[in-house]
């Protein structure tokens, strides 16, 4: 009888372990739901921005330039050519504290000088979250696109190739008019 019990609880110790460990994002795959705070402690999740596109930058602070180019031309997209309506779309970032050297105190001065240089929202994975539940590298710049329900449409992990960067507005532009 022990025996079993033993077995039965290692069976269910071990699915839980494997839950905890969340999936692999892919495209096609909604995306789990996640909780992180912005500098100011306030928190949000995906619901935060209902009805929206989503374009979520997950960022190691000492890669938070390399999809510059990438986010410069959602910029320009969204606020010179208004190709893409800030009604139905929104970009964001979340800051990956976990795979950095660098204090959290600091990363929250970069993190408020980026929010105001792109007018967004910066929130903090402070435990590496998202790597677990997403299965986003550490070490990286990831951006995930999501549809309004939350479905993934596309994700790159590293930089973005510039062939790239049109045909990713060009989805956003497509989702927002779903």
């Amino acid at each position: 009888m022990k025996r079993k019990l033993l077995s039965a609880l290692t069976v269910l110790l071990t699915g839980f372990s494997l839950m905890a460990q969340g999936v692999k994002l892919e495209v096609g795959m909604k995306a789990p739901d996640w909780v992180f705070t912005d500098a100011d402690k306030k928190e949000f999740t995906m619901n935060s921005w209902a009805g929206k596109v989503l374009q979520v930058n997950y960022v190691d602070p000492d890669e938070q330039d390399l999809n510059e180019p990438f986010n410069e031309a959602i910029d320009k997209a969204v606020d010179v050519d208004k190709r893409i309506s800030k009604d139905y779309f929104k970009g964001f970032g979340i800051v990956d504290c976990k795979s950095t050297w660098k204090p959290n105190s600091l990363i929250r001065i970069i993190a408020g000088n980026k929010a105001k240089k792109y007018d967004t929202t910066i929130l903090f994975d402070y435990d590496g979250k998202l790597q677990n539940l997403w299965g986003l590298p550490k070490d990286s710049y990831s951006v995930v696109i999501l549809d309004k329900n939350r479905v993934c449409r596309a994700i790159y992990k590293g930089k973005i190739p510039d062939n790239e960067i049109e045909k990713t507005i060009q989805l956003i532009i497509a989702l927002t008019k779903e």
